[in-house]
């Protein structure tokens, strides 16, 4: 028989141990930190009916979405992880309490051009704060806090969360009477630092027919930047001009007002009035997060405010804000820049246990107290030279290997090696224990992420 040669296909991740090791880390990181403020874990289904999933319909999701048939039914599999959200409290409104606040980590799918750095299958980590009918602008001024507290929990330090209101822009755009063009503006304007002013102005003007006053009035305004007291102040001389630019100001003045007492140092914050996204659903505030040493990379961490969540499903008015962070390009990112902590241990076992008598209740008696405490225990009774029983030891990262043996048995003692010091205690099983559990701890005092 043919054999067929083992290949994964282009823009699916398939990570080594080490590597995955890393990966759940951080997913662990993210679920502890979105814990702390109330979010509740959620899993949807991967497939979904095409007819629920793609409701909306149309545009570049549509063209990019797996689709295919299975005996009657038109299948779809997810592209993102607010859809199935959606669906899910349309689905189960009457069954959930609000505001409901929910964390998701799963996989998505779009079936675009992989290449370097973007996939085809990646995980998302979201979250969303869903209220009934009305929704407070705390939240709003919350989840860059949670943003901070995510990638400070991380290991990083340089990033800043960047914050507008869309309703500023769009009050703003409805004084020029550009409305109608404003998503074209937007973005154009998106493309600032890409292109520079010079060439905006020449798209705004030449291609959606602004005039030379306006886009220079586009561009001030855009332009207007500095410590975030001074970009409000700025933005108070275009008070009274128009209602729905007032209401973006006051919020965006509230989520900033709270910084401090969420505990957002100033520097990781900073009101951008270039932040736009999505031009259809963003309702309210935006936010999106860079990495200030590596600002190639783009926004790691970006979501906002929308007024209706469910719209496609049911009749009831569902406000919500949330974020989303795309973990696997940033995974991938973080190890090509060399920023992934290597000294974590990224082991599947703490304790490797080489029972030295042919009578091997001992050792798995001590196993099962290992792991009773706590300590991740593998035994390993393969019939191998000890040098090779050793070399799988150092190979995986196991921190500590244990000699178990006739005398130790009977002196009621463990030999327990640390492999990275090369140190060799024999000590009784409590002590051993409590040495192995003060190593580990020292072992795992260290971020994911280094700059």
């Amino acid at each position: 028989m043919a054999k067929q040669t083992p290949r994964t296909l282009s823009g699916f991740m398939e990570l080594l141990p080490a590597p995955q090791q890393q990966l759940e880390h951080m997913m662990e990181i993210l679920r502890r930190t979105y814990s702390l403020y109330g979010f509740t874990p959620l899993d949807t289904p991967v497939i979904e009916a095409s007819e629920v999933l793609l409701a909306k319909g149309g545009g570049e999701t549509e063209k990019q979405i797996y689709r295919f048939q299975k005996g009657g039914a038109d299948l779809s599999l997810r592209f993102d992880l607010t859809v199935p959200l959606a669906k899910y409290v349309a689905l189960h409104y009457s069954d959930l309490t609000f505001p409901f606040r929910r964390y998701q980590i799963g996989k998505v799918y779009r079936g675009e051009r992989a290449q370097r750095g973007r996939f085809r299958e990646f995980y998302q980590a979201d979250i969303d704060i869903i209220g009934d009918g009305k929704l407070s602008i705390v939240n709003e001024a919350e989840i860059p806090a949670i943003i901070y507290k995510t990638f400070s929990a991380l290991g990083l330090r340089r990033f800043r969360i960047r914050v507008n209101n869309r309703k500023i822009l769009n009050g703003f755009y409805a004084c020029l009477n550009l409305t109608d063009r404003a998503g074209d503006i937007m973005r154009t304007v998106d493309k600032l630092d890409k292109i520079g002013p010079e060439k905006v102005q020449a798209i705004l003007t030449e291609e959606f027919a602004v005039s030379p006053e306006d886009a220079g009035e586009i561009l001030r305004f855009i332009a207007i930047s500095g410590e975030n007291e001074a970009v409000l102040t700025a933005l108070e001389t275009y008070r009274g001009r128009n209602e729905i630019f007032d209401q973006g100001l006051e919020e965006l003045k509230t989520v900033v007002r709270y910084l401090s007492d969420f505990g957002i140092p100033t520097e990781n914050f900073a009101v951008d009035l270039t932040i736009a996204r999505g031009l259809d659903y963003y309702t309210g505030t935006v936010y999106e997060t860079v990495l200030l040493d590596h600002p190639e990379i783009g926004s790691v961490c970006s979501g906002g405010r929308y007024d209706n969540l469910a719209e496609y499903y049911t009749d009831k008015q569902l406000p919500g804000v949330g974020i989303s962070i795309g973990l696997t390009r940033l995974f991938y990112v973080l190890g090509e820049q060399g920023m992934l902590n290597p000294k974590l241990p990224t082991a599947p076992a703490d304790v490797l246990i080489l029972p030295m008598t042919e009578d091997l209740s001992p050792a798995i008696a001590l196993a099962t107290r290992l792991r009773e405490n706590g300590i991740r225990t593998q035994l390993h009774c393969e019939n191998k030279k000890f040098k090779q029983k050793i070399g799988y030891a150092d190979k995986l990262g196991v921190p500590y290997v244990i000699f178990l043996g006739e005398n130790e048995i009977n002196a009621g003692i463990v030999a327990c090696k640390d492999m990275s010091t090369g140190e060799q205690t024999k000590l009784e099983a409590d002590a051993t224990i409590y040495r192995i559990r003060a190593g580990l701890d020292a072992r795992r005092d260290g971020a994911v992420i280094l700059e």
